[in-house]
């Protein structure tokens, strides 16, 4: 049996990236075990939007060799189930993401599945679209949407029966069992390469942008509002999406509207994180702005900032987001007479099955990620509370963020239209529904196994009030048929709190969503509970 200096050897020997291959053979030379015990502890698992991790020599990071293994591993698995299967193939502005989908075209060319390569750095919508409109056999995006600087990932989806979705179980296992084989049999540097592989046309492009500018419905009135593409590869695409339904543009985060991979204004690029939107909010009060609007760095995600009442800027919650979407496309459905299902993830707002009812539509709840919500028959919209909405489920089977910002304006223009603004509409949302609040205890970790003991902490006790709110119910989900690490608390007087590791990141996330008399009597259910959590988190190390 290899010891842990021989296998990084041979991982080494097969790297054609002269930096990693650097890296690992430092380690080596240094006879540096812990950290090599560290990088082959395992393997890059697919989780909730494929394969992420840092960029870094061995099978625990995003290198050219796993990203080897993975292309044939998937060529594999095409290979298997399709006499002539093909691929396309997107990536964004991340360091190495080019250099990742170019590796994979060639690859998966010379294994015998013909792949179309992106012509250029493009949101990952725009890729989940043309899985869907050239009848892919699968789609591979190289992102890490918003993760941190320093990661990478490799999102995988499927054509055929599954129409142009995210991977899920058993097809991610199989593809995962055919990608180990590859680990197991072959040196990467002799896998065969082609540079025959074709690129995707620009006319695809067109058609995303023309049926994604085909949402704006309402006439268009004038709204001020600033956009951020938090370094990432929104701004082209957006800009033409506009301009293609009439919409006015926005005033562009300038420091911030093209790819730059390092991320040099923010710590981490996700629109959720304190400190994001600062330059956005600068901009927002020099404009004297209406909204905020920011992408993630693959935009496939929407953050929505309006001012308050004392004039602070303040960033819409994801599930006030997806409710207020939610509420326009139901509303108009109804008009129009069309039935149709309301979807969102069960960690998002239950007020979602209250918007359905109200319209006579049907309501339901899948499992964590859009994997899931994009695969349900005759979805009208689907939502996440993480910043991620598809309004437009005819068109890709994904959250899309250039979609949603289409979709926003029109809701928009529509309250202009009727004589209404943005804080009317919220009022009455919260008298039709009641005061809906949700917010969020994030726990990042450095030593993963805390999430565990934390987990495990409370299946030994659940607890039977949090905060002095009394607990009406307790379900783990893994005792259920979903099968899934969640634990979800109810709560006397209509609130919930769930327990749920985060699929892309090493983080404990707690969700917390409370009703009351008044949004403020909600928040403060809300803030009770979220002390409450915060200190029992305190407790387990």
């Amino acid at each position: 049996m290899k010891n842990v200096l021989q296998t990084a050897q041979a991982w080494a020997n097969q790297d054609p990236d002269k930096e990693t291959k650097q890296e690992l053979q430092n380690l080596i030379d240094a006879n540096n075990t812990d950290e090599l015990e560290k990088r082959f502890a395992g393997r890059l698992q697919f989780g909730t939007a494929g394969l992420r991790g840092p960029l870094q020599a061995g099978p625990m990071g995003m290198n050219r060799v796993l990203v080897a293994q993975a292309a044939a591993g998937l060529a594999r698995f095409l290979l298997s189930r399709d006499k002539n299967p093909t691929v396309v193939i997107g990536y964004d502005g991340r360091k190495n993401s080019h250099r990742f989908a170019q590796d994979t075209a060639e690859i998966m060319q010379a294994a015998g599945v013909a792949a179309q390569l992106m012509p250029d750095l493009r949101p990952t919508p725009v890729l989940a679209f043309a899985v869907r409109q050239l009848k892919a056999s699968a789609g591979v995006m190289v992102t890490a949407s918003h993760n941190p600087p320093q990661d990478n990932g490799y999102k995988v989806y499927l054509g055929g029966e599954d129409d142009g979705a995210q991977i899920v179980p058993p097809n991610d296992k199989k593809i995962a069992e055919q990608i180990a084989w590859v680990a197991a049999n072959v040196d990467v540097s002799e896998l065969p390469r082609s540079r025959a592989y074709g690129v995707i046309d620009n006319s695809i492009i067109e058609a995303y942008i023309n049926k994604t500018a085909a949402l704006r419905q309402a006439p268009v009135s004038s709204i001020k509002y600033v956009y951020t593409a938090m370094h990432g590869v929104g701004k082209e695409t957006l800009l033409a999406t506009l301009a293609k339904a009439g919409l006015p543009a926005p005033i562009l985060v300038d420091q911030q509207c093209e790819p730059d991979g390092s991320f040099p204004t923010v710590s981490f690029p996700n629109p959720e994180e304190a400190g994001a939107l600062d330059l956005a909010i600068a901009k927002a009060e020099a404009h004297r702005a209406d909204f905020i609007l920011a992408n993630d760095p693959d935009a496939d995600r929407l953050a929505v900032a309006v001012p308050n009442d004392k004039g602070e800027w303040a960033t819409l919650h994801g599930n006030e987001v997806g409710l207020y979407l939610a509420w326009h496309i139901a509303k108009r459905a109804k008009a129009e007479g069309k039935q149709g299902v309301l979807a969102c993830s069960l960690v998002s707002s239950p007020a979602l099955a209250a918007v359905a009812a109200s319209c006579g539509l049907q309501h339901q709840e899948t499992l964590t990620g859009f994997k899931w919500i994009g695969r349900i028959d005759n979805l009208l919209f689907g939502y996440e509370e993480a910043l991620g909405y598809l309004t437009d489920p005819d068109k890709v089977h994904d959250k899309d963020g250039i979609s949603a910002i289409v979709s926003f304006l029109d809701l928009i223009n529509s309250l202009t239209a009727e004589g209404q603004t943005f804080a009317g509409y919220r009022q009455a949302f919260s008298e039709t529904f009641g005061a809906f609040a949700s917010d969020q205890l994030s726990i990042r970790v450095e030593d993963l196994g805390r999430i565990g003991r934390i987990l495990a902490a409370v299946r030994q006790k659940p607890f039977s009030d949090i905060g002095g709110l009394a607990v009406s119910e307790y379900i783990d989900h893994l005792q259920t048929e979903k099968n899934d690490n969640i634990l979800v608390f109810y709560c006397d007087g209509g609130h919930r709190v769930i327990f749920r590791p985060s699929g892309t990141e090493p983080k404990l996330k707690i969700y917390l969503d409370t009703k009351g008399s008044s949004l403020q009597a909600a928040q403060n259910s809300g803030a009770q509970l979220k002390q409450a959590l915060s200190d029992f988190i305190d407790t387990v190390v």
